[in-house]
């Protein structure tokens, strides 16, 4: 079984309308409003989107994280979030982010984790 998503459950609900082939002027306004309902959808959805002032800053911060650790070897995210003024989420999300995108990895030394160059890199 596929898993209804809102795209599929408009083009249903589109369908139902449109079926009986007599189409009254109420019907033919819902169907239209969901279209546009639709085309709302596919453009969000279109990844196309423009970053948000918070994403440019933080891509800024993660390259002068991944440049700080590159540099001074294996950190904490406290370490981070000293040098750079930051909470400790704020250092810990930006880490996980450069993790996620294989630049940096994380390990376990003595139940804290610290943050390294990825190997390859």
């Amino acid at each position: 079984m596929t898993k209804m998503t809102y795209t599929m459950a408009i083009d249903n609900a589109i369908a139902l309308f449109s079926q009986g082939g007599q189409v009254d002027a109420e019907d033919r306004e819902t169907v239209e409003k969901l279209e546009a309902l639709k085309a709302q959808l596919a453009k969000r959805n279109s990844g196309n989107r423009k970053p948000s002032k918070t994403q440019e800053a933080n891509k800024a911060l993660r390259e002068d994280i991944f440049a700080y650790v590159s540099e001074n070897g294996a950190k904490s995210a406290t370490e981070v979030a000293v040098y750079f003024g930051l909470s400790n989420q704020k250092a810990t999300a930006l880490l996980t982010a450069e993790v996620k995108s294989e630049r940096l990895e994380r390990f376990v030394e003595k139940r804290k984790a610290y943050f390294r160059v990825a190997e390859g890199m």
